[in-house]
Parts: C-alpha cells; sequence; structure tokens
C-alpha cells in the first residue's frame, strides 16, 4: 500500500522536477563513473569502482523513494484555504513573548520543509502549536530549547 504525502503543487513539481534530473543526467554521471571505474582494472581491489557502485546504489534508493513518494502524493490547493485560522499553506506573523521578536513563518508540509527560507513543517513543534489557532491567540510551545510564549499577529497566504 502506497503511503499518502501531502504535497503543495510548488513541492510536487520540485520533486517531479528532481526525479527527472536524477533519472536522466545523475544517472549518466554515474554510469560514467563506473565505466571508468571497470576501465582501471582489477575490481577486486578497485576502490574507485566500490565507490561508484556505492554512489549507484544510493541514486538508485533515492528514485524509488521519489517515485513513492509521488505515486502517494496528495496534493493540496492552499490558495483556497481560508486565512482566519492558521492551516497547511498559511503564511503566519508571530511575536516572540520572551524576545520580542517578529518571525515570518509559512506552514507547509514535511518534505518542503526549508528553514532559511522561513518553511516550517505543519509536523514540527511550532507547525503543530500554531495550527488551527487564529490572529491574536498566544501559545506555548515545547521546543528542544524550552516552552516559548508566540502570539499569531496575521495570517495571510502566499
Amino acid at each position: 500500500m502506497t503511503e499518502k504525502t501531502i504535497l503543495t503543487h510548488e513541492g510536487y513539481n520540485k520533486l517531479v522536477e528532481e526525479l527527472n534530473f536524477l533519472k536522466t543526467k545523475k544517472r549518466r554521471e554515474v554510469a560514467n563513473q563506473l565505466e571508468h571505474a571497470r576501465s582501471l582494472g582489477d575490481l577486486r581491489e578497485n576502490a574507485e569502482y566500490e565507490t561508484a557502485k556505492e554512489a549507484k546504489h544510493q541514486l538508485e534508493i533515492r528514485i524509488s523513494n521519489l517515485e513513492a513518494k509521488l505515486s502517494g502524493a496528495q496534493i493540496v490547493d492552499t490558495r483556497d484555504l481560508p486565512t482566519d485560522k492558521v492551516y497547511l499553506g498559511a503564511t503566519v506573523e508571530i511575536k516572540n513573548h520572551g524576545t520580542s521578536d517578529k518571525i515570518v513563518y509559512t506552514l507547509v508540509p514535511q518534505d518542503e520543509a526549508d528553514f532559511n527560507q522561513g518553511k516550517i513543517s505543519i509536523t514540527s513543534p511550532i507547525g503543530k502549536g500554531l495550527l488551527g489557532k487564529g490572529v491574536k491567540e498566544v501559545v506555548e510551545i515545547e521546543v528542544p530549547a524550552g516552552r516559548i510564549k508566540l502570539e499569531i499577529l496575521k495570517i495571510s497566504r502566499g
């Protein structure tokens, strides 16, 4: 049974792009590395050959994982979701009561999380704590560094 993977359109397209790259260009690169390593002679004591074989193995695992994710993908159109509460795809401006810092996060599926781009997973402690909450609500969330108190200032859609 294929496991469901929730993705946005953007996340789905990104995975399709990566899969196409791996199946074409990357597979050719790895095949060329294997070919070169074979040409070096005795395969029993050929570290380059073993490295190339391992790279091929890892590549095929990644391709297989991507194909499984995409075949079980459930694409969510976040543009149609309401903005009165924090849901998947919401961009949320929050204030940390401990530091008075204002932070903006977009809540995304786990496979699309990228902290450097301000995209946090709905399964992360902060993501879970914000889900379903509305503007002006204050939530206390347990994070690895301790408990933090966050106030939701604004909710919008990308």
